[in-house]
């Protein structure tokens, strides 16, 4: 079970961070990932990290602004967010890759994850 918490209202060029707590499973042996669904929008990927944390990936739009890592012995996954703009509006999801790959073409794709949580608001707005 993932557990996303974390959203609220900001200020355009503000910091938000999200949190994801896991529970069950085997959290140091998933690849995690953050995904994000604005209104009218598909779901789309935002920032994946290997089980280890060694590996991490984003989207262009978030690069050098969003920072995702993960403490295993707490079964958490983070999602740091600086400079946040507009279209950073969503709802954000966290979820759960079981295969344990690190490739790209597994933790950017919504389709490999098992597990998903219940999603965080974000909105950014004056």
């Amino acid at each position: 079970q993932l557990q996303a918490s974390g959203g609220g209202l900001v200020q355009p060029g503000g910091s938000l961070g999200l949190y994801c707590a896991a529970s069950g499973g085997t959290f140091s042996t998933y690849g995690m990932g953050w995904f994000r669904q604005a209104p009218g929008k598909e779901r789309e990927f935002v920032a994946a990290i290997s089980r280890g944390g060694g590996t991490t990936y984003y989207t262009d739009s978030v690069k050098g602004r969003f920072t995702i890592f993960r403490d295993n012995a707490k079964n958490t996954v983070y999602l740091q967010m600086n400079i946040l703009q507009p279209d950073d509006t969503a709802v954000y999801y966290c979820a759960a890759e079981v295969s344990g790959s690190s490739r790209y073409a597994m933790l950017a794709n919504s389709d490999k994850y098992v597990y998903w949580g219940q999603g965080t608001l974000v909105t950014v707005s004056s």
